[in-house]
């Protein structure tokens, strides 16, 4: 079981879609993963959500013109991200075990996804989602590393995810400490690039 599912229960979709809707509606800018994506990629490049959740880093980026795939494995968040991006591919499935038969080339995991699989997973979720990507592709990845960024006990480190992403075949390309491409300084969240 993932570390999201024991903090969540697996139905808190529409309650976590909500939060974002409230902020958007504040006039928050509720896109930054899906721009700093759409800045390595140009437009109609294919990319895996994957962690998608409820499905906004995926419909912002195919109303840009990107041909986007996304994948959790919560089943109340997808049921969001049909309704709010019917025309999407959108599937069901533990990013551990993950094999679409196809490559993107991007691949991006926002919102803590990494540190919510199930600890003991992650270099195998690494090397999934690695194995998904073109020969040039990119896997983004941004999460908390501390109390303050992540609502669950850090099971890691940045060292040990860049291991696992070298292990998977990924050089480490650029870090920023925020989506808006803040320069990374050892802090509590991590914006990680890493390519093929």
């Amino acid at each position: 079981m993932s570390r999201w599912r024991d903090l969540t229960g697996g139905n808190l979709g529409k309650t976590y879609d909500g939060r974002f809707a409230a902020l958007a509606a504040s006039g928050a800018d509720v896109h930054g993963e899906a721009s700093f994506c759409a800045a390595l990629v140009p437009s109609g490049s294919r990319v895996l959500d994957a962690g998608c959740g409820t499905g906004r880093v995926a419909i912002r980026l195919a109303e840009q013109g990107y041909d986007v795939v996304g994948v959790d494995l919560d089943a109340s968040m997808l049921a969001v991200a049909k309704d709010r991006g019917p025309g999407l591919t959108w599937i069901e499935s533990d990013l551990a075990t993950l094999d679409l038969g196809t490559t993107f080339d991007l691949v991006v995991a926002a919102g803590n996804v990494i540190p919510l699989l199930a600890e003991g997973t992650e270099p195998r979720t690494i090397r999934n989602l690695a194995n998904a990507l073109t020969p040039d592709g990119v896997l983004v990845a941004g999460f908390g590393l501390d109390a303050r960024h992540l609502p669950v006990r850090p099971a890691f480190t940045l060292d040990d995810y860049d291991a696992w992403c070298e292990a998977a075949g990924l050089r480490l390309e650029e870090r920023f400490a925020t989506w808006d491409g803040e320069p990374y300084r050892d802090g509590g969240y991590a914006v990680s690039v890493h390519r093929r």
